[in-house]
């Protein structure tokens, strides 16, 4: 008879009564236990009245699959029975936060816990979206809450807090008020509500350009947070993103991963993991199956690789709840921005200064009776003057001097920067590169130094065996069969059991599909389709004692196996052909005999590494030994099995690259953990070493010989070196430090766990997409979606471009702002009375702060950036260039206005009303044409390439439609006018 434990009905009744589970939910439940007991009890019928059932009828727990009809009358067809868990969801999240190990083990351990969840341990759960996506009904999906982003209203709010339009505000309401009482409502409202009007726009523009930057952080957040994950579905290792992860999954962790859910430990070795991001204790923890199989979501792996079963999701894990309650901050403020608010800091209190001077002025002519109203009389006569037309002409007074605060203000310069980061990045992530840190993109733009990765950025990662060598003898593809079987054997031992990646064979027999590291998956193509391994057969034979993950600093990876048939112990490592050539006493010979490596042989065997290093192919060796013991694994003594040729081809393009660097100034320093020869032979490839080159023995060095520098020795040399190999990440770190105490801006690609440091350390982090693990994208400041060294040149372009676009924008607003200071400043104290109003002041600024930044903002990177050398750290924001081009464009707009405001009358006789509009009209004009001027700081042609920047073409036609509108047909709104009739009589 069945054992009845089988059925616990106590356990699956509690089940029901869940309050966490939704209306339908525990319909669902309710009907699978009806279902449930049936199969039980058709069960039990059978072993008790055997063969009284017909065998041709197919009993119900035969039956896999039900249509049922909830009670609200919603079909679902074609339910998977084995769907509903028969377990408390919300009683294991518990268990999981409380990390309560007696509560797993009385749910049956993690393979209890599996079970419940009707998760096959080394199949993972179906892949089929059905399947899939009830679980995530049930179980909910793997995202959390955020915390809504903020609305265009709040930014508008925001808006209103500047001192400035407050105060403009109070000038236009005391305005409006004044003007309808002197004027009457059809002829008063026009000044107060024109300031009104222009305040709003102002507030509208400043509010949208904050909220687009708001939209584009949160894209950004969007895209950046999508890691993808490896779990097993259908017997198959697969690549989704960690927002698909459902409960029951079993997801593959390695180091460097992110943990994506909270689980169980299925499988694995030597895994630890750092919680600090959930605990702050920075002690790594290790994690068993035995007495901490607990993985919580949030934290990192740093050793070890493991299978985990997921066992909740989103905001069922702490991480969950703890993110939906963070906003991220999307105000990261830029260097170049800080620099910035110093700069519109500085011109702000100038213009403060001026306002304040001219304010006195206006004040005193005004109450002194010097100054005149449009009728030509005298406006203030003392007693005479009603209170109200005081008071409105001291608030038209100081809504004069308050506009050209605003004015003086270079609002725009932020708002640039904004403008051209948005820009910036959203082109950028169509050229490969996700911006993480706003800072990076201008930062770029001034990089001395680059330090690049070898595998995967300037090579394809594309690994393929070429060679293969057996002690002393080359194997040829054809002549695998002379190789001695127990030779084999140890092959097989050496390449399916010491890995991190794994063989799926399909039903079909067709070609093994491969997965694992580009490394992984060369040897195991190699060894399945070359030597003839069937590794779920090696693995069936062999028990795993311990492991030892490879890490960049032994360059190898070990593994302890006890051999079933006959119970010996074996020790296997594989890595760096000449670090585990060391570790080695004999070698094998394709017969199967050992032989002793003496002097001769290690030199013969050294040669034959070099040779295949030359040849630009990874070295990697497997060596074996019969331990002793079972605790832990040797690392002398060993026999050499073989070692193998990896070709990795170089990436298209990557030479030209290289150059295109090397003209901009940036010298390319290549750091790998390949040894010295394979190094070299990339590097010539690549074009980063010249064959040409005088000094290649300084430029090629290995990091221990860097490491073991005095620190005297290392700064002499630092910038002689392009090529360092054999380095650990310590060395990266190293290199990058001393190069930016030699003054560089240093930007550094990287993409495993250890290069995080070196990440934070340069100016400008850059990890792979590809290759790269959580923890060194998490480090960088940009992600290369496709690991590309191209794509780096290409980034090098467009921080360029970023600095030049807002160098352009500084040298056109400083143009304006000197000019409108000194225009009224001068006006106001020689004749009384300014020549552009309030409301003209505030459409020249919107022309200038908004469209301008938006038209010289959005200019493409060029090839002449990269032909300028490096901007560096000192080098000055205004150059000597923009301080030339500055003082000429304001000393000619000034000259023409002044003339225009003194003789403008004579000169076109016309009044005095006409020649202010002459003023304003030329006033905008000259902001246009200077536009134009700005887009070349250094070349006569400023209209090179403008037919390629529609924008500005549009915004410029834009500006000049406008004025046409405000002057022609808003003329009351703009005090404007174009004829008098008693002029022209």
């Amino acid at each position: 008879m069945k054992d009845l434990k089988e059925y616990d009905y106590n356990a699956l009744l509690l089940n029901l009564t869940t309050s966490s589970l939704n209306k339908a939910q525990r319909r669902w439940r309710i009907a699978y236990a009806a279902i449930y007991s049936v199969r039980a009890m058709l069960s039990l019928v059978k072993e008790i009245v055997p063969g009284r059932i017909d065998p041709k009828v197919p009993d119900a727990s035969s039956l896999s699959y039900t249509a049922l009809e909830s009670g609200d009358g919603a079909h679902i067809n074609s339910m998977p029975l084995s769907y509903v868990p028969d377990i408390d969801q919300e009683r294991l999240v518990e268990i999981m936060k409380s990390k309560d190990l007696p509560g797993i083990r009385a749910l049956g351990g993690v393979e209890g816990v599996a079970a419940s969840m009707r998760t096959n341990t080394t199949k993972g759960i179906h892949g089929n979206e059905q399947e899939v996506s009830r679980r995530r009904d049930l179980f909910g999906s793997n995202t959390y809450h955020k915390p809504p982003p903020k609305g265009l209203l709040f930014f508008v709010y925001e808006a209103f807090k500047d001192t400035t339009i407050l105060i403009l505000l109070a000038c236009a309401t005391l305005s409006l008020g004044f003007g309808i009482k002197q004027h009457g409502i059809k002829e008063g409202w026009y000044e107060g509500g024109s300031i009104f009007v222009a305040v709003f726009l102002v507030i509208v523009v400043s509010a949208l350009s904050n909220f687009r930057q708001e939209r584009q952080f949160d894209k950004l957040s969007k895209i950046s947070n999508n890691i993808k994950v490896e779990v097993l579905r259908d017997s198959r290792r697969q690549h989704i993103s960690i927002f698909d992860v459902v409960v029951g999954d079993v997801v593959f962790l390695k180091i460097g991963d992110q943990i994506p859910a909270d689980g169980l430990f299925l499988d694995g070795h030597s895994l630890q993991v750092d919680e600090s991001s959930m605990t702050g204790e920075s002690d790594h923890l290790e994690v068993d199956h035995k007495d901490n199989p607990f993985l919580f979501s949030g934290t990192k792996i740093v050793d070890g690789f493991a299978q985990m079963l997921v066992v909740s999701v989103g905001m069922s894990t702490t991480w969950g709840q703890t993110m939906s309650s963070i906003n991220q901050d999307s105000s990261e403020r830029t260097p170049l921005q800080v620099r910035l608010d110093t700069l519109t800091s500085t011109i702000g209190k100038f213009g403060l200064t001026v306002a304040a001077l001219v304010l006195v002025v206006l004040l005193v002519r005004y109450f002194t009776g010097n100054t005149e109203d449009k009728k030509g009389q005298r406006e203030y006569n003392g007693s005479k003057t009603p209170v109200d037309t005081v008071i409105s002409s001291i608030v038209r007074i100081v809504s004069v001097a308050v506009t050209i605060v605003v004015v003086a203000i270079p609002e725009g310069l932020p708002l640039a920067v904004t403008l051209t980061l948005a820009y910036s990045m959203k082109r950028m992530m169509s050229d490969q590169a996700m911006v993480r840190k706003l800072s990076a993109c201008e930062t770029m733009g001034s990089a001395t130094v680059i330090c690049t990765d070898k595998t995967g950025t300037l090579t394809l990662n594309e690994m393929k065996v070429t060679k293969f060598w057996l002690g002393q003898e080359s194997i040829h593809e054809d002549s695998t069969k002379m190789i001695s079987s127990d030779v084999l054997d140890l092959l097989y031992q050496g390449t399916g059991l010491n890995t991190t990646g794994s063989v799926c064979v399909s039903d079909s027999g067709t070609t093994p599909e491969f997965s694992g590291s580009p490394t992984e998956k060369a040897l195991l193509s190699w060894t399945v389709l070359n030597l003839g391994m069937d590794m779920e057969s090696v693995k069936q034979k062999h028990d795993v004692l311990r492991v030892e993950t490879f890490n960049s600093a032994k360059k190898r990876s070990g593994i302890l196996v006890r051999r079933k048939s006959d119970n010996t112990v074996h020790v296997h490592w594989k890595g760096a052909a000449e670090m585990v050539l060391a570790m080695c006493s004999h070698y094998y010979t394709s017969t199967g005999s050992v032989d002793l490596m003496d002097s001769t042989a290690q030199n013969r065997i050294q040669a034959i590494i070099q040779g295949m290093a030359a040849s630009s192919l990874r070295c990697i060796a497997f060596a074996h030994k019969v331990s002793s013991n079972d605790s832990g694994l040797e690392e002398d003594g060993l026999i050499l099995m073989g070692i193998v040729g990896l070709k990795d081809p170089c990436r298209p393009g990557v030479s030209k690259a290289v150059e295109t660097c090397k003209l901009a100034g940036v010298t390319i320093k290549m750091i790998t953990g390949d040894n010295v020869f394979t190094a070299k032979a990339i590097a010539f490839e690549c074009g980063i070493l010249d064959h040409n080159d005088k000094d290649e023995e300084e430029a090629v060095i290995e990091g221990v010989q860097f490491r073991n520098y005095t620190d005297e020795e290392r700064m002499q040399t630092v910038e002689k070196i392009r090529v360092m190999a054999r380095s650990s990440p310590s060395d990266k770190l190293l290199m990058v430090k001393c190069l930016r105490l030699k003054g560089h801006v240093v930007a550094v690609t990287g993409d495993g766990t250890n290069d995080a440091p070196a990440l934070k350390e340069a100016d400008i982090g850059l990890s792979m997409g590809i290759q790269g693990t959580e923890v060194a994208k998490e480090s960088s400041d940009i992600v290369i979606l496709d690991d590309n060294f191209t794509s780096v040149a290409t980034v090098l372009k467009w921080g360029r471009c970023v600095y030049n676009n807002i160098q352009k924008f500084i040298q056109f607003q400083l143009t304006v702002n000197v000019a409108a200071l000194v225009i009224n400043f001068i006006a106001a104290i020689s004749a009384g009375d300014v020549p552009l109003t309030a409301v003209q002041l505030l459409w020249v600024n919107l022309i200038m702060d908004t469209l301008g930044a938006l038209a010289l903002a959005t200019e493409r990177p060029t090839n002449e950036l990269l032909k300028r050398k490096p901007v560096g750290r000192t080098e000055a924001l205004i150059t000597n260039v923009m301080w030339r081009n500055l003082l000429v464009q304001s000393l000619y707009q000034i000259a023409v206005l002044l003339i225009l405001h003194f003789k403008g009358m004579s000169i076109f006789n016309v009044s005095k009303e006409v020649k202010n509009t002459l003023i304003f009209n030329t006033f905008v004009l000259c902001q246009v044409f200077n536009e134009f001027n700005a887009r070349e700081m250094e070349k006569k042609n400023v209209f090179k390439g403008l037919h390629r920047n529609r924008l500005f073409i549009g915004i410029i036609a834009v500006t000049i439609v406008l004025q046409v509108i405000m002057v022609e047909f808003l003329k009351k709104f703009a005090d404007t006018l174009l004829k008098e009739s008693k002029v022209l009589i």
